[in-house]
């Protein structure tokens, strides 16, 4: 049968996985009264909770006599491991771009990505339906974006399709036809794109995602290069330096079908397949014939650029609303985490009961952090730090650089480039991106960048759109200033009291609410001022049995900050933790004694 082996790149929310609903709806893959629901590819709770695709997930359809096996993929830089890999198994892709935004960081990531493997991309213009969409500045903009990418004259000679995805609709011109629905798209993915080039061999293929499931365990989905493959036949797995790392028998051989998978008797090269009966393989890992011994090259992978602690929960309360909490739980769960995702380094910390987790930005590691308590388990994290390098012929501390873009309003930019350069950013680029807006491109160091998007969306009444990409390294940039505020941290322990909690709102904004349970060393509020203050709230009100005539004033708190992952995560500094429950997230000071914190600020001091 005749094969395609597409994937589907673009920058986040520009309808990649809304695209392929309409692919799998038009060709026939779903019945005519199949009840199918948004998204359909996004399959995993927290990628339906935030409207992301995390993992990158393969379907197949049957349009005519062809058989395309599509690949969609995510669109945050934070999961670009998972694009990166996945290039070795298509031969084509379709650039999505939204045709208001045009393209941004990611597209220009994945596109270098796709261009250097040597992928002739086919450009979607998304979302033409939109008030304010522009395709021909887009397509201008996409075709310099190419140039810049040093694209060859074959990649830039790109066929260029437009439509809107939701509307379930693509044709060669931006008013339409409407009534083809995908079949432009289809067809020209049958023109445009080159059949699987088939190598001469024995049976060969290299691990592009891994998966666990509860029956079959351990599963590899990859595309088989050369040779064919059946159940019950023997394989090994080389790793990427040649060495062996198993071998074993192939239980079952699954074939992508629409959204579902089935059984093959063989699979044939050129085909992406998942396969199961091996224990050690992982991405990445070439699985071959027993004759075989050379591996297939990989891709090089970017290198993380944030690191975090995860520490063993030692407060007063751990253990009362986590079931897993010791560190052997803990770190056989990174370490599983780290076999399927490339992008995330786990590294033992010389403290025996913490784990240094590193990944390529803040939402990976709380995406990460959100599936494990999900799971039942309780952990302390520290603040994001960045991880330095050391310049070998200098000996220059090197920090990880991001291209970061900013789309404001055009009275809110001056504050933006104001904060930006606080936090030693430096502007790159600044251009009207149309409807009263500015598009601002800077190189920021990573360092000043985490726990900024709160604060951009409060100095822009939540009008800006940030997007970030990581660039290079260059020299230490010097200190930044963090967090201006102090906190106010709970003396005692017991369950917070309103009256006390009342007698204390002009110490600063609270975090917590009555009846909440606190310990000595908690965070519970933010201070108005720059120092750190104890407090009490547990202290209720003295009661006699004198009758007043003055009326008890009666308690009205104002509202607590809410404390999400994320907001927690940026908010704390390098002295204090996030505790993270199945169903709570506190702050806390990493030393809950009062002596045993200014014992440290001192030693801390001695240092500097």
């Amino acid at each position: 049968m005749n094969l395609r082996n597409v994937a589907i790149i673009a920058h986040v929310d520009h309808g990649k996985t809304t695209l392929v609903d309409k692919l799998l709806q038009q060709s026939g893959t779903f019945r005519e009264n199949q009840k199918v629901t948004d998204r359909a590819m996004d399959s995993n709770d927290l990628e339906r909770e935030r409207g992301i695709t995390i993992l990158a997930k393969a379907a197949s359809v049957q349009w005519k006599d062809t058989r395309v096996n599509i690949v969609d993929t995510p669109g945050h830089a934070d999961f670009g491991g998972e694009v990166e890999r996945i290039l070795n198994m298509v031969d084509g892709a379709l650039v999505l771009v939204d045709a208001a935004e045009g393209p941004l960081p990611q597209t220009k990531f994945v596109v270098s990505k796709a261009l250097k493997v040597g992928l002739k991309p086919i450009v979607v213009i998304n979302k033409v339906d939109r008030p304010d969409a522009r395709p021909t500045e887009v397509i201008n903009e996409v075709f310099d974006l190419f140039a810049a990418l040093d694209a060859s004259e074959e990649q830039l000679d790109f066929p260029i399709l437009y439509g809107s995805a939701k509307q379930g609709w693509m044709a060669e011109t931006p008013e339409g036809p409407k009534d083809k629905g995908m079949e432009p798209l289809f067809d020209l993915i049958l023109r445009h794109v080159a059949p699987p080039t088939v190598e001469e061999g024995p049976f060969r293929m290299i691990g592009t995602i891994l998966e666990a499931n509860p029956y079959l365990g351990r599963i590899i989905t990859g595309r088989i290069s050369s040779g064919t493959l059946k159940p019950n036949q023997q394989v090994k797995v080389l790793n990427a330096e040649g060495k062996l790392v198993e071998t074993g028998r192939i239980t079952k051989i699954l074939a992508f079908r629409g959204l579902e998978r089935t059984p093959l008797d063989e699979a044939e090269a050129g085909d992406i397949v998942a396969i199961a009966g091996l224990t050690k393989g992982t991405v990445a890992d070439t699985f071959c014939d027993p004759s075989v011994e050379v591996p297939l090259p990989a891709q090089p992978i970017d290198p993380p650029t944030v690191s975090m602690s995860f520490i063993v929960n030692n407060s007063p309360l751990a253990g009362t609303e986590g079931d897993k909490v010791t560190s052997r739980m803990i770190r056989d769960r990174l370490l599983r985490e780290a076999e399927g995702n490339v992008a995330l380094r786990v590294v033992e910390a010389s403290d025996k009961d913490a784990m240094e987790v590193s990944g390529r930005g803040e939402l990976q590691l709380a995406i990460l952090i959100e599936t494990m308590r999900r799971e039942g388990f309780e952990l302390s994290v520290s603040r994001p730090r960045v991880v330095f390098q050391k310049d070998e012929a200098t000996g220059a501390t090197m920090e990880p650089i991001e291209e970061v873009v900013i789309d404001v309003d055009e009275e809110h930019s001056g504050v933006v480039v104001q904060k930006m350069s606080e936090r030693k950013a430096e502007l790159i680029e600044m251009k009207p991106s149309g409807g009263n807006r500015l598009r601002l491109v800077f190189y920021a160091p990573t360092r000043g960048l985490i726990g900024y998007q709160g604060e951009l969306l409060t100095d822009t009444r939540g009008t800006a759109i940030m997007n970030r990409l990581f660039h290079g390294y260059a020299p230490y940039k010097g200190e930044i200033q963090g967090r201006r505020n102090g906190v106010l941290i709970s003396n005692d322990q017991g369950e917070a009291v309103a009256y006390a909690m009342f007698k204390l709102e002009d110490r600063g904004p609270m975090m917590i609410e009555p009846g909440w349970k606190v310990y000595k060393g908690m965070i519970v509020g933010e201070h108005t001022r720059d120092n750190d203050l104890e407090i009490n709230v547990l202290k209720g009100k003295q009661l006699t049995n004198i009758r007043t005539t003055s009326k008890d004033e009666a308690v009205r708190l104002t509202p607590p900050i809410r404390m999400t992952l994320e907001k927690a995560l940026a908010y704390i500094e390098d002295d204090e933790l996030v505790e993270v429950t199945p169903k709570s997230i506190r702050l806390r000071k990493k030393h809950l004694d009062p002596n045993e914190r200014k014992r440290a600020e001192k030693s801390k001091e001695a240092v500097a």
